[in-house]
């Protein structure tokens, strides 16, 4: 795996170098602050990212946030100290995995792994939540669309209905499309 390691002691970041190379990864990116933590991740296209930090900043999770929002990826943070609001702070920025008491190089591969299977779980949830929403809206404009069918040319629920998929079927796109655009389009009118 291609892993950028954050970490401001050269000590610790020297340890951890040796785990990973170790353990197979590629270190492409060595950073000693998260203040290029956005544009590393941009440019090096890591695998997964890891931290260790004493404990986390308000600026450091706002990163966090932003690389699991915009360029997902499993993010492991260790830290030698830590509360239960920082945690929870770090766990809704992203932080796959938040290890309290610093990093030990024997616990490193079972660590990362098991961040792994939790951004991949989380990633598969947040996929059926977004096809969710979809198919709700598409239901709701669906619906509406049939209603503005049903007014406009005079036809009860099921010919309206049929009139979309048939349109659908033709211009091959998904029914929700065909709606929007009647929706669409009768909003011009």
């Amino acid at each position: 795996m291609r892993v950028i390691l954050v970490d401001d002691d050269p000590n610790r970041m020297s340890l951890l170098d040796s785990a990973l190379s170790a353990a197979g990864h590629e270190v492409v990116g060595r950073l000693f602050d998260t203040d290029d933590i956005l544009r590393a991740v941009d440019r090096l296209a890591p695998d997964i990212v890891l931290l260790d930090v004493d404990s986390p900043t308000r600026d450091t999770l706002e990163s966090l946030g932003q690389i699991s929002r915009d360029r997902p990826r499993p993010i492991v943070l260790f830290a030698q100290k830590s509360d239960s609001e920082t945690i929870r702070r770090a766990m809704r920025a992203g932080v796959s995995a938040y290890v309290v008491d610093g990093m030990n190089p024997n616990r490193l591969q079972p660590v990362i792994e098991v961040a792994i299977a939790r951004f991949e779980e989380f990633q598969g949830m947040r996929r059926e939540l977004e096809n969710a929403k979809i198919k709700l809206a598409d239901r709701r404009d669906v619906e509406k669309a049939k209603g503005l069918l049903m007014k406009r040319r005079g036809v009860n629920e099921d010919v309206a209905y049929e009139l979309m998929r048939k349109m659908a079927m033709d211009r091959n796109i998904r029914l929700g499309e065909i709606a929007r655009s009647l929706i669409a389009a009768a909003e011009l009118l």
